[in-house]
């Protein structure tokens, strides 16, 4: 499935119709001419290549080259979605940090606390997040994919399959939603009445969009076009409209003022029992180049493809393989690491890495050593979690975010240009990007919701003869062994909780909202380093900061929009 949907994008896909919805935005349209449904859908087969650009959108920057975009932005690389998703959720909280030697103008003002409504990262994730919901919404005009629009240009034969694609799409503009709800709070809603009248979108507020997510997620469980389960990776089913409910009632209380945590529970339950997803054996295999195909896909929920040669990003999972390592690192035989005998990379970015102070306070490693006299990932690997990738070979602990330091802190070698045979295209065939997917969502995080809000309820521990104790151990041992399982502590707190989580899922796009969710984001009792923009990071945030800004483009565009408290309207 992953070479049919991105090798079948075509070019006319969501190009060939009305954008007016989009330019609003602030967007530059995929097409210059301006074409009906009926043109655009003349042959059979242009259902499944739109449906297959609108699922490709978390990964595409423009229907051409990676290097230009189809949104107003300065850099179209750093524009791509899941970059500055995990730019948006992770960096501005203290699992991801960023060198000063990035002069790029969304980096300091995201990590140190101090973003604008015109921040490069702020903007693209805005920005394509409602140009993916325009997308989703022109296919879901009945004109371009309803029954008699079908059949009325003769495709009868492949009418059972676009009413899956219809709510495939209204699934995939849930979701698109819900990262917008979670990022910006209230950001406008666009429907398909705005783009029939021309007319501007409109802001409901928090709540009511929380309210509409939830009615459409629960309805798309009820539909009968969708699927209960996965048929073909990676598109979605009834279980990924569960998941991401499950999401939303975990962070209720976040969003709408009231805890939702029986809700959370019961939700995640519906996608581990009946959604048809597995976890997959082997941990590491989840961020491996072939991670579509070597199992880890099975435990995908909602995931962003790429590939090196089909769809390259500078974006993506690229990012996380190639800016992790530095020019000291380039030097140093790195794949004696994994064993191997040749490189594993062929550049370096010299950009990110990760405070000593979020790893051992998370991962307490054992065995740390700083200037080791070979190399080493820097700490007894054998007696660690088996989920830490970090490595410290000629680096201090003493985290200095500086132009001139590269070496600071710790490497995070989570994601890397390995495959599960252990061969680096990259290295060995020269290959700049990288083709490992990217799992918005997968089955584990729903073992740490029905686990986390069993916790809540409960109190806030859970104990050994807990069910929600019983998912913490079934993904702790899937990572360390039966017998280390075996050796958790006999009760587990929220904080222990917290702190799988991040053992789990780090760089993954969770940790902002997991911080707020846990009252943690904005106080100067919790901090971290350059938190507030001070080294020592003892310094609270504003508490405007719980959400991002509309931005500035927009509130200029559209009068009628409400900045978010706290932040100027332009």
């Amino acid at each position: 499935m992953k070479k049919i949907l991105l090798y079948s994008v075509a070019l006319l896909t969501s190009g060939a119709l009305n954008t007016s919805c989009v330019s609003d935005l602030d967007t530059k349209p995929l097409s210059p001419n301006v074409i009906t449904a009926d043109v655009a859908f003349a042959k059979p087969e242009s259902y499944a290549q739109y449906a297959n650009y609108a699922y490709a959108y978390f990964s595409l920057v423009s229907q051409g080259d990676p290097g230009s975009s189809d949104i107003a932005v300065d850099n179209a690389g750093q524009s791509e979605f899941i970059r500055q998703y995990m730019g948006l959720n992770e960096l501005s909280a203290d699992s991801f940090k960023i060198i000063d030697a990035w002069s790029d103008d969304y980096v300091k003002p995201l990590q140190y606390g101090y973003w604008t409504g015109t921040n490069a990262a702020v903007m693209a994730v805005y920005l394509r997040g409602l140009k993916a919901v325009a997308m989703c919404n022109q296919f879901l005009d009945e004109a371009v994919s309803g029954d008699g629009a079908v059949t009325g240009r003769g495709h009868e034969a492949v009418l059972d399959d676009v009413r899956a694609y219809r709510s495939e799409l209204r699934l995939l503009r849930a979701i698109y939603y819900e990262i917008l709800m979670d990022l910006f709070g209230n950001p406008p809603i666009v429907t398909l009445e705005s783009i029939q009248s021309g007319s501007l979108p409109k802001q409901i507020g928090r709540k009511a969009l929380f309210e509409w997510i939830e009615s459409e997620l629960l309805a798309l469980t009820e539909d009968e076009n969708l699927p209960a389960r996965p048929i073909s990776y990676p598109r979605l089913s009834k279980g990924a409209a569960w998941a991401v409910l499950a999401r939303m009632y975990l962070n209720a209380e976040v969003y709408t003022g009231t805890a939702r945590w029986e809700d959370a529970k019961k939700a995640a339950e519906k996608v581990i029992n009946e959604g048809g997803y597995e976890l997959c054996p082997n941990y590491k295999y989840l961020f491996l180049q072939d991670n579509s195909t070597n199992g880890a896909q099975k435990e995908f929920i909602i995931a962003a493809l790429y590939d090196s040669e089909a769809t390259p990003s500078y974006g993506g999972t690229t990012h996380l393989v190639q800016a992790t390592v530095n020019e000291t690192m380039a030097t140093q035989e790195i794949h004696q690491l994994f064993g191997l005998e040749n490189p594993i990379y062929n550049g370096n970015w010299n950009g990110y890495h990760v405070s000593n102070d979020f790893v051992m306070k998370n991962f307490d490693l054992q065995g740390v050593v700083w200037g080791g006299s070979e190399i080493a990932w820097g700490y007894d690997v054998e007696k660690s979690d088996k989920r830490a990738a970090f490595y410290n070979y000629g680096f201090t602990n003493d985290f200095v975010n500086e132009t001139s330091i590269l070496n600071t802190g710790w490497a995070c070698l989570k994601w890397v240009p390995l495959d599960s045979n252990n061969y680096s295209k990259m290295a060995a065939e020269g290959y700049a990007f990288s083709s490992a997917d990217f799992p918005i969502m997968r089955l584990a995080e729903m073992y740490l919701i029905a686990a986390e809000a069993e916790a809540w309820m409960k109190g806030g521990q859970l104990s050994s003869s807990d069910q929600g104790y019983q998912y913490i151990k079934t993904i702790y041992a899937r990572a360390n062994g039966e017998a280390a399982a075996q050796n958790l502590p006999f009760t587990i707190d929220l904080d222990w909780i917290l702190k799988e989580r991040v053992r789990e899922l780090y760089w993954e796009g969770h940790r902002r909202v997991d911080l707020i969710r846990h009252n943690l984001f904005l106080t100067a009792e919790y901090p971290w380093p350059y938190k507030g923009g001070s080294k020592a990071g003892v310094a609270a945030l504003e508490s405007h900061r719980e959400v991002y800004p509309i931005i500035s483009s927009d509130m200029i565009t559209n009068p009628e929009l409400e900045q978010n408290a706290g932040y100027p309207r332009q």
